[in-house]
Parts: structure tokens; C-alpha cells; sequence
């Protein structure tokens, strides 16, 4: 039996779209079990219908976290999900939820993390005049952009860059890396020691 993602977004879900690809064209092993997001409009949720897949979406806006972040968990507990990957998910996920699955929470960051973690990245990385940032691939704690690093790829900061032009050249490394971190975490050829994920 495949293993089975369960994708988080709330946007536009460019980083759901090439894992979908990936899954369909059988680049991935594995099959998408159930999307969410947090925000019933995100053209993310439109694409993840068209696309076949199972999805659900409610508010989060006025509900207290701990309490939103459970119902999450139920859907994807039902889903029988054994990957969570947030596709520009934009919120925090509480302890409660990530020790339902420790280990099993990738997210993806435009920059080099542990540099600019928060909202804004290619903004933060433009005004520290940085020659050089990218995306990171991380497992998900209960703390900021701060779990152990999969992958990272650099991307070179031009001198005449905009944060639209930056933008676009990292989220071109992140369709390419976060499909091949998803790969390694599902062969399960690794292990982690403190913050460092080792492939064996």
C-alpha cells in the first residue's frame, strides 16, 4: 500500500501543485490522501478539486488554536495520513498537534534557515543585503521555522533583485527540493541526531 500525504496550504498552493505533479506522473511514490487549509477560498483547495483529491476546509479565524489544530488532527487521523507537508500553511502549529506527529511534519521556508525565519523572508533578505539565500526543507517542532533541516538549496541574491524577482527564482528550488525531501523521508534511509538529519 502507498504511503499517504496529507497536504496543509492556504494560499495558492504552487508548492501542492508540484508535489501533485510529482505524485501523478509517479515521480513520487506515493499517494495524496487529503488537503486541507484553513481558508475555504485558497485557490490551492479549487486546484486539490479539480485535481480528484479528498479535501476539507473551515475557518480559523476566532476559534482558539489548540482547539482548530485538533479538528485538523481528526481529518487527518481519518485520512489514515502517514506525511504531513505544509504548502504554505500559514499558521503555527501547537505542540498538541506536532506531538501527534513528531517526525511526521515537513514544511518548506524560502530562505536559509536558521537566516530570516518568520514571515517576509526574501524581504528580510533584500534589506540585510545578503549575496546569497534560498529555501529549506525542515521538520516541523512547535517553535518557528526551527526543526532539523532536511535539504537546503542557495539561490544567488542579484544586485538589481526585487522581492517579486527573488521570490520567483527561490520558489522555482523549492518545487524541485521539497518533492525530493518528501522522497528521502518516505524511504526512510535516515535518522536524526540533535538538529542534524543523517541519510544512511
Amino acid at each position: 500500500m502507498k504511503q499517504r500525504l496529507g497536504i496543509l496550504l492556504s494560499g495558492r498552493g504552487s508548492n501542492f501543485e508540484a508535489i501533485a505533479r510529482n505524485v501523478l506522473n509517479g515521480t513520487l511514490a506515493c499517494e495524496i490522501g487529503f488537503v486541507f487549509s484553513n481558508r475555504p477560498e485558497a485557490p490551492g483547495l479549487q486546484l486539490a478539486r479539480e485535481l480528484g483529491f479528498d479535501v476539507a476546509s473551515f475557518p480559523s479565524k476566532g476559534i482558539d488554536r489548540a482547539a482548530f489544530d485538533e479538528q485538523v488532527a481528526k481529518l487527518l487521523h481519518q485520512h489514515r495520513v502517514d506525511l504531513i507537508c505544509l504548502a504554505g500553511y500559514m499558521r503555527l502549529l501547537t505542540g498538541g498537534f506536532v506531538s501527534q506527529f513528531s517526525g511526521r511534519i515537513l514544511n518548506i521556508h524560502p530562505s536559509l534557515l536558521p537566516a530570516f525565519p518568520g514571515l517576509d523572508a526574501q524581504h528580510q533578505a533584500l534589506v540585510h543585503g545578503v549575496k546569497v539565500t534560498g529555501c529549506t526543507v525542515h521538520f516541523v517542532d512547535e517553535n518557528l521555522d526551527s526543526g532539523p533541516i532536511l535539504l537546503q538549496s542557495p539561490v544567488p541574491v542579484l544586485d538589481n533583485d526585487t522581492v517579486e524577482s527573488l521570490s520567483a527564482r527561490i520558489l522555482r528550488e523549492e518545487h524541485r527540493i521539497y518533492s525530493e525531501a518528501i522522497a528521502w523521508v518516505l524511504r526512510g534511509n535516515y535518522r536524526i541526531e540533535g538538529r542534524r538529519v543523517i541519510q544512511t
